[in-house]
């Protein structure tokens, strides 16, 4: 046995031996794919002790400066669309898995789509009547299936910094056709700047903040990592007087897992999943316990189980590797 593997055993048997903690959002972010989902697909969320499951439908942009969003057509998978996403939250509604409806946007070649801004008025005036009417298309299927919780954007800070009135217009658009929880996802370098947490309930951060520069970090080296951030997000949410949610978190299985875990190049392939558990338990000993911090969703889960993932992946999910049994304990101690 591995060096690694005997500590990660040992560390499960600690956890096992904890009481149990307040009831945390144990999330997982449950990948749109081209297919139906069926209870086979929801009985491994169960399995890790997840008690929610952000379901993301998406809208395309051709490019940076595009202000027409395409959604909800036959040319796209399934679940990236609003019969699809419905059936996906049927399905995990079956087994009590709560839910956070999560429209996003992709633009083409994967471009960041915090960077999304138009060169004139006329422009950003169609591309305020597109994405109204992508968000409130999913803002009806949430009050239809009464999700628990509705994400009114992902990682769109030139499009709030330009037209802040129309963000808050919108969010009132929104409260009138969803009567439950609100929150925003801004990416971890934003969200200090995102100027309408007032209007919402949850802080939402897309928690990829670097934590430590190490080919294989310790979860020591990742917790003194976190100790400066941890400062930030808790002064926003005592600023605020709002909890914090991690509407994303998670980091791939290779070398330097914890230097930019934002990154997805896929150059990036020296599988390390020491990296990943140590990175991992240390956000869950950094924020879990702590009764300002909401809870999160892992990134990223997808359906058919048992075909991804695995030992030789060196991509973001959990599936299939030593820290899916991480993630599962945890959650348990906090279901």
């Amino acid at each position: 046995m591995r060096p690694f593997k005997l500590l990660f055993f040992i560390f499960l048997f600690a956890v096992q031996s904890c009481e149990t903690q307040p009831k945390k959002i144990n999330g997982v972010s449950f990948v749109a794919s081209g297919n139906v989902i069926t209870q086979a697909d929801v009985k491994p969320v169960v399995k890790v002790n997840a008690n929610y499951a952000a379901i993301m439908p998406f809208g395309f942009i051709r490019n940076l400066n595009n202000p027409k969003i395409i959604h909800n057509t036959d040319r796209q998978w399934f679940g990236e669309t609003r019969e699809g996403a419905k059936q996906y939250i049927e399905e995990l509604r079956k087994q009590n898995i709560k839910i956070m409806l999560k429209p996003q946007i992709w633009v083409w070649h994967g471009e960041f789509t915090g960077y999304i801004e138009m060169k004139n008025e006329a422009d950003w005036k169609t591309l305020e009547d597109s994405y109204s009417s992508f968000i409130l298309e999913y803002a009806d299927l949430a009050n239809e299936v009464n999700a628990e919780l509705f994400c009114v954007g992902t990682e769109l800070e030139k499009f709030i910094e330009n037209r802040p009135e129309y963000w808050n217009s919108l969010i009132e658009k929104i409260k009138a056709k969803f009567k439950g929880k609100l929150t925003y996802a801004a990416n971890w370098d934003e969200f200090k700047r995102t100027p309408f947490w007032n209007k919402l309930d949850y802080i939402g951060v897309d928690a990829y903040f670097p934590v430590s520069d190490k080919k294989t970090p310790t979860v020591d080296d990742c917790l003194k990592g976190w100790q400066t951030h941890k400062k930030v997000i808790q002064n926003m949410s005592q600023k605020h007087n709002k909890p914090i949610l991690f509407t994303e978190y998670g980091y791939r299985s290779v070398d330097y897992a914890g230097k930019k875990p934002w990154v997805s190049d896929r150059s990036m392939n020296q599988v390390n999943l020491e990296a990943q558990i140590n990175t991992t338990q240390a956000l869950f000993e950094t924020f879990w316990k702590e009764d300002w911090f909401a809870g999160g969703f892992i990134w990223k889960w997808f359906h058919e189980h048992d075909k991804v993932g695995g030992e030789d992946n060196p991509m973001f999910t959990p599936q299939n590797k030593p820290a899916e049994i991480v993630l599962g304990k945890h959650y348990k101690l906090y279901e």
